[in-house]
């Protein structure tokens, strides 16, 4: 009998594991990123980078650090968008990632940990997408609130919990995020100045989620498309979950994300690649193309309904 985080760590991250076996972001994968909808969103990184050292005093060393990388697909867009800081040459870049086959696709000139790194540090992390596929306890409320767990039989099991949450709804389910919690902290903790930023779909509270259908949030995901239950077939598929708010550290500033991309001028990289385009239709290369290719890029890291309405968490230190 296994507790529902720890079951789903397994079905994740175990020997035989989503992402172990092969899950991952993109194109080609099980779910598109924001970094995997183009190099857009890796340039409005770039001038995130630029502005927090700048904020910080150009330190000689600004660690940048993607947690949770996947394949390496935003520290490569950072790198080819060549920020301020790295032409200084003042930008270390680390990689974390679990996944060993994951770190093996990960671009020349960075560090490729599977942990953050041990010691303090300058500089910015950003979580993509990764503290929703953090285990999480699961509570399902049954004349009251019990804890899941997963059997050897592959079937759910409640098992009585303490636990003062407000009732809800015969059924309802709702994630415990004791995990996510404590990364925030220890992510924090490594910061001696600079700030942690953590990019997901999320919801302000516990109740909140409680009293929407579950499957409305706890989510499985395969090859682009909405998975099975979050039960079936362990190792095959992407199990998520929103992110809520109040269990977490509380942030310094929550937006969303269209709003924090549009704080940081991806208008203005969107108006510089319609005029570099203009300029160079007749005969365009493949600066030319790409940067064509910000408008609808922008369009979908902005839609409310989709990338756009994700959420923002900022802390500061």
């Amino acid at each position: 009998m296994r507790r529902f985080d720890k079951f789903m760590h397994d079905a994740l991250y175990g020997p035989d594991g989503f992402y172990t076996s092969g899950g991952h972001a993109g194109r080609r994968g099980d779910f598109l990123t924001s970094p995997e909808v183009g190099p857009l969103f890796g340039a409005v990184i770039g001038r995130v980078l630029d502005s927090e050292w700048q904020r910080l005093g150009q330190p000689e060393t600004f660690t940048f650090v993607d947690a949770g990388a996947g394949p390496g697909t935003l520290a490569r867009t950072v790198l080819a968008a060549e920020p301020l800081v790295a032409q200084a040459g003042a930008l270390r870049i680390v990689c974390v990632e679990m996944s060993e086959r994951q770190r093996a696709n990960h671009p020349a000139g960075v560090e490729s940990r599977s942990t953050l790194p041990d010691e303090s540090f300058v500089g910015v992390i950003i979580a993509n997408e990764l503290l929703d596929n953090l285990p999480f306890r699961l509570m399902v409320h049954d004349g009251g609130w019990r804890e899941s767990f997963v059997g050897d039989d592959g079937r759910e099991h409640l098992q009585p919990v303490e636990l003062n949450w407000p009732s809800a709804p015969l059924g309802a389910r709702a994630p415990l995020q004791v995990e996510a919690g404590e990364w925030v902290g220890a992510a924090r903790g490594r910061l001696a100045a600079g700030r942690l930023i953590a990019i997901d779909y999320m919801t302000a509270r516990t109740a909140m989620l409680a009293n929407r259908p579950w499957r409305d949030w706890l989510r499985t995901y395969r090859g682009h498309e909405r998975g099975g239950h979050y039960l079936s077939d362990p190792g095959t598929q992407d199990i998520t979950t929103e992110v809520v708010i109040e269990q977490l550290p509380e942030p310094d500033t929550v937006r969303s994300q269209a709003q924090w991309l549009q704080l940081h001028d991806i208008s203005e990289l969107v108006d510089e690649g319609k005029r570099v385009w203009a300029e160079q239709a007749a005969r365009p290369g493949l600066t030319a193309m790409r940067m064509r290719s910000r408008v609808a890029e922008a369009e979908a890291l902005l839609e409310p309904a989709g990338l756009g309405g994700f959420t923002v968490l900022e802390w500061v230190a």
